[in-house]
């Protein structure tokens, strides 16, 4: 069950910057792996995994873009009823809360499924049992 880094991307919520931060890293090799937008009053929080990470820091950094990272868990979940039950079920017995989670399956399996949790060393811990 690897960490994965998160980049937490603070954008105008206005049309446009999304698709200016896209191309951004497009231009530089790196792919979006994972995604999650979400806004506020104040704009929007844009949360992406991407690969090569070093390059997504390094454009992020370049484009002067407002932003943070943090590890958070990237499993690799099977496409099937209860998957996220029994995950859930598994760091919720243990006394970890997930903050929130994110992913899709597009119809395949397995997927990516991000989770932000308050307690990473021991979640990692938890299912990997």
């Amino acid at each position: 069950m690897p960490k994965q880094t998160q980049f937490c991307v603070g954008l105008e919520n206005k049309p446009g910057t999304l698709a200016e931060l896209c191309g951004a890293l497009r231009q530089a090799g790196v792919n979006i792996d994972a995604l999650f937008v979400c806004e506020d009053e104040e704009g929007c929080w844009v949360n992406l995994i991407a690969t090569p990470t070093s390059g997504a820091r390094d454009v992020l950094t370049e484009k002067h873009y407002n932003y943070y990272a943090e590890e958070v868990l990237g499993l690799m979940a099977e496409n099937r009823p209860g998957e996220l039950e029994r995950i859930a079920t598994r760091l919720g017995q243990a006394g970890i809360n997930i903050n929130y989670v994110y992913g899709s399956t597009a119809g395949q399996a397995p997927f990516l499924l991000v989770m932000h949790v308050s307690d990473l060393k021991r979640a990692l811990e938890q299912l990997e049992g």
